[in-house]
């Protein structure tokens, strides 16, 4: 594995090039002779800078029958994330196509513009029964190049023209960049918001989740969607044992000010590459509590960095989990915060219109 030691990298969740080998990529180690060595000649390395690849995939629409998530359905419009949480689940796709789960997964991105395109061809499809379709069940739908892409808006259009339910995952305030689509999906009772907001500690932030928004601004989202009328969540993850457990009831107090009813906790989850990377940062930022928190996570996980097995993924066991859920559920019982549930209208689809012609009935 290509792997370099070193203090941190400033703005990034991955602490070093890291390359997979569970692909049979090329494996290789670098010495600090050979590093020094190379900045003798060359200088300091390059400041990374963020690529974005353009894709042309056939389909969209990608379908689940995972019995442990609330929907069978999404679509996501992004490879790869910028904002860099070292802790994301997602960043093993990445090790399908080469590549690497940690630096390349937030500096080499993969955008599809065709994805509102494929999407109305789809929903055009006899026989198409619609229930909503998650967005942001991967990587982000408004991490920072959706700003120039406009790919998720492009959707969000979509299915405001077609009356399809839609429900949007993110740790991004950008997400008010569509205040005025959201506004009417909801005045359809077509759409859902769920903002992920995982410490109040912007400079915890800064290292855990580098280039998403600041706590306080994901807050602010939360309450501006309140106002517009929009069915909001506020998922309070991943809980991270001795690092970001301390904030469980400050947060669930922080949303219900906001008028905020719907909040749940998910647990720290380290499939595959992301177990090592999570590891390097600990080491990185936190030498001292690392062993720890790994000693935690594997109480809560049977013994192992990782738990896979569908529903025990998202209900960890043990003392430690029993502590957090009994500290989940005061604190919402002191916030006035129940069990608020979605409810989208799937019943008013209309299917879209195709090739400039009216679909034939």
């Amino acid at each position: 594995m290509f792997h370099v030691k070193h203090s941190g990298l400033k703005g990034r969740g991955a602490q070093s090039a890291a390359v997979p080998t569970r692909f049979g990529l090329a494996s290789r180690e670098v010495d600090g002779d050979w590093r020094d060595h190379v900045q003798m000649l060359d200088g300091p390395p390059v400041k990374l800078r963020t690529t974005v690849t353009e894709e042309r995939p056939k389909s969209i629409l990608t379908f689940n029958q995972s019995p442990d998530v609330p929907f069978d359905r999404s679509v996501n419009g992004y490879r790869g994330c910028e904002h860099g949480c070292v802790y994301c689940f997602a960043r093993p796709t990445h090790a399908y196509h080469d590549l690497s789960p940690g630096l390349d997964f937030e500096t080499k991105l993969f955008a599809k513009p065709g994805a509102a395109a494929l999407l109305r061809a789809t929903l055009a499809k006899r026989g198409y029964r619609p229930k909503p379709i998650a967005m942001g069940t991967n990587t982000d739908p408004y991490q920072p190049i959706e700003r120039d892409y406009r790919i998720t808006r492009q959707i969000l259009e979509l299915c405001l023209e077609t009356r399809h339910p839609v429900t949007i995952t993110t740790k991004s305030d950008r997400v008010l960049d569509d205040a005025d689509l959201l506004a009417e999906l909801a005045r359809e009772q077509l759409v859902a918001v769920s903002i992920s907001v995982t410490s109040l500690d912007p400079i915890l932030s800064a290292k855990l989740e580098p280039r998403c928004a600041a706590p306080a601004k994901r807050l602010a989202a939360l309450g501006r969607l309140v106002d517009l009328g929009v069915q909001v969540h506020c998922s309070i993850s991943p809980i991270i044992p001795a690092i970001t457990d301390d904030f469980i009831e400050s947060i669930v107090a922080e949303v219900a000010q906001r008028g905020v009813q719907s909040v749940n906790w998910i647990p720290l989850r380290l499939p595959h590459e992301v177990a090592p990377l999570f590891r390097e940062w600990l080491a990185v930022h936190y030498p001292d509590r690392a062993g720890k928190v790994m000693s935690i996570v594997r109480d809560m996980r049977g013994g192992r960095d990782n738990d896979p097995n569908f529903h025990s993924r998202f209900n960890p066991q043990g003392v430690w989990a029993d502590l957090i859920r009994a500290r989940f559920k005061l604190a919402c019982r002191r916030a006035g915060i129940g069990k608020a549930r979605f409810a989208l209208d799937c019943s008013r689809f209309q299917a879209p219109e195709t090739g400039g012609q009216l679909r034939l009935l």
